[in-house]
């Protein structure tokens, strides 16, 4: 299986220069850890430029799409936004973007207006972009931390504010923790990893009673998208904050140990394998929604279950033409690079009956 995430940096490097590794590859080479794009079968080969916006939290994993979207198909590439959910989605149902990217689905308002951008059909939710959330932190010294659900409440909460107090230091026998500030990092910007976050917190705590994309704004500083929150922790010495496991790889940053009630568990692929094994899905059919109140709610012994599903959020038909080919050939071309590569980025391949149902619905876009 998977392996650990523990090579991000390396593989963001050849992210960043995709554009002009593309220019030194021939059709048959491969992204490193990767698949063979250009053999992929089925694509209609449409040549332009594919439009998206939406959540920060998968833009490492769009830019690597888009290295082998370029390869498989000459002439096309992805521009993506990454403004964040809220964003993507409001664009996709303006009719701005092909479709979004976001981690929670379109809100009970936009279910309407999507199938009208939609020529009267409905907007589907793909939820193709697996990524584990970390609870993130910047103490020197501390390799190892473990939390409690209701320990992170009570730090993001402003409740505790030192890193040596009591009820972390008894969930950390034999830590050295410092006489430091913990200084809290939320997202500013409208995110679907808030609103994820705050559904799990609420889930696991009786603390926890906020929810939405904009997360609480009395305690800490915040910052904008995945990448920012990230950078900002690294910045600041006692820093802590949330956000997607391949992000505070990327930074340098330790990943705590989370205690879901049965003891500390490791994010690690195995960890997060036993909490989508347990996924449920609200309705049927190609439109799928994942069940988040049931998934933050696993109990599953060694399940690690603060995951975002992100969606790409389509037109189940209503395209133009030439917009349906380009959208149908992306969205192969990521199910087809589930592999070694995107999970050196801290995102979970998606595999089996679920890789299935993905590929069915992309297949029936009209």
């Amino acid at each position: 299986m998977i392996r650990n995430f523990k090579r991000t940096a390396s593989l963001l490097g050849v992210v960043a220069a995709g554009s002009l590794a593309l220019v030194a590859c021939s059709e048959s080479e491969t992204t490193d850890g990767g698949t063979d794009a250009a053999s992929i079968e089925g694509l209609s080969g449409t040549a332009g430029q594919l439009v998206s916006e939406g959540a920060s939290s998968q833009q490492n994993a769009m830019d690597y799409f888009n290295i082998k979207y370029q390869e498989a198909v000459s002439g096309a590439s992805l521009a993506y936004n990454a403004s964040g959910s809220g964003s993507g989605r409001t664009n996709f149902v303006a009719g701005q973007v092909a479709f979004a990217g976001s981690d929670s689905p379109l809100s009970d308002d936009q279910v309407d207006p999507a199938a009208e951008r939609c020529d009267g059909n409905e907007a589907w939710h793909l939820p193709l972009v697996i990524g584990p959330v970390a609870v993130a932190y910047n103490v020197e010294g501390v390799d190892s931390l473990n939390l409690s659900t209701e320990t992170i409440a009570q730090i993001f909460l402003g409740e505790i504010t030192k890193w040596n107090d009591e009820a972390i230091a008894a969930e950390n026998e034999g830590v050295e923790l410092p006489d430091q500030d913990i200084s809290v990092i939320y997202r500013s910007d409208e995110s679907g990893t808030s609103d994820n976050f705050q559904k799990f917190l609420a889930a696991n705590t009786d603390a926890w009673t906020t929810e939405g994309q904009q997360f609480p704004q009395e305690v800490g500083s915040g910052a904008n998208g995945s990448n920012g929150v990230a950078t900002e922790t690294s910045n600041v010495a006692g820093a802590i904050t949330y956000v997607e496991a391949g992000f505070a790889n990327q930074s340098g940053l330790g990943v705590a140990n989370i205690d879901f009630g049965a003891g500390p568990v490791e994010l690690n692929p195995d960890s997060v394998g036993v909490a989508l094994e347990n996924l449920e899905f609200l309705g049927e059919g190609h439109n799928m929604v994942v069940d988040a109140d049931a998934m933050y709610a696993i109990d599953a012994d060694g399940a690690y279950p603060l995951v975002l599903t992100t969606y790409e959020i389509v037109c189940s038909a209503g395209y133009d033409a030439e917009t349906s080919a380009m959208v149908k050939d992306f969205l192969t071309v990521a199910l087809e690079s589930q592999d070694s590569g995107l999970e050196e980025l801290g995102y979970i391949p998606v595999t089996g009956a679920h890789h299935e149902r993905l590929l069915e619905a992309v297949e029936a876009i009209q």
